[in-house]
């Protein structure tokens, strides 16, 4: 896009890189900028290991949007992006125009981590998995007290919020979409777009609802206290 345009930042899930964003980063509306980032421990960002601190991740992204000129963005977060953005929100408001969780992972309530995911981070099969699995494992693993940490300060967030999830998502329960409404009461405005019968899988099968959801983010900027347009 447009190296002045107005900034958005997609943030992946686990187990994940930046090009699951490239139909997006193909398709940048004119006044634009797209920018989608490896998040640390995967693709080809450090550290080889899993950083699990949901603080830390966000920091990452405060430093690579300083060096990018240092405009607001707003900040598109899949699955364990969705906790990312918001810890962005949380430590980096004054960074933060916006936020679109899809499918995001907030609850800690539904965070029921599968036996199998203990057994992948235990030697030797961790060291024989691929990097991507091992940290995704680990991201997993320790997520539920990195949310239990970040629920209480998500009526701190106060910038548009948009989600985008789906009925029938088995990774990440819909059930997400009322803790978020509970827990952010701060917000300038949001809006929720309902997916019925869509699974966990948005950016990919439901590209312009993902895409309606990132302009309604910055149509609600300029839209008085708690209403959307």
């Amino acid at each position: 896009g447009e190296p002045g345009g107005k900034t958005v930042v997609f943030v992946h899930g686990t187990p994940g890189e930046s090009d699951a964003w490239t139909d997006y980063l193909m398709d940048v509306p004119a006044g634009y900028r797209y920018l989608a980032v490896d998040r640390p421990g995967f693709g080809q960002s450090g550290p080889d290991d899993a950083v699990t601190s949901l603080p830390e991740q966000a920091n990452a992204l405060a430093e690579l949007l300083k060096a990018k000129g240092g405009r607001p963005a707003v900040l598109v977060g899949h699955s364990l992006g969705g906790p990312v953005v918001a810890q962005f929100a949380v430590d980096h408001a004054d960074m933060t125009a916006g936020l679109v969780i899809v499918a995001g992972s907030l609850d800690p309530a539904q965070e029921d981590v599968p036996f199998i995911q203990y057994v992948g981070d235990t030697w030797p099969i961790s060291a024989i998995l691929p990097r991507m699995m091992r940290n995704a494992n680990r991201e997993i693993i320790a997520l539920k007290p990195q949310l239990e940490a970040l629920a209480p300060r998500l009526a701190t967030i106060k910038v548009p919020v948009t989600i985008v999830h789906g009925t029938k998502d088995d990774l990440v329960p819909f059930a997400n979409v009322a803790f978020i409404k509970t827990h952010m009461t701060g917000t300038k405005a949001m809006d929720v777009t309902v997916l019925e019968g869509l699974n966990h899988f948005l950016p990919w099968n439901s590209k312009p609802k993902v895409d309606a959801a990132i302009m309604k983010a910055f149509d609600m900027m300029d839209a008085p206290k708690g209403k959307a347009p």
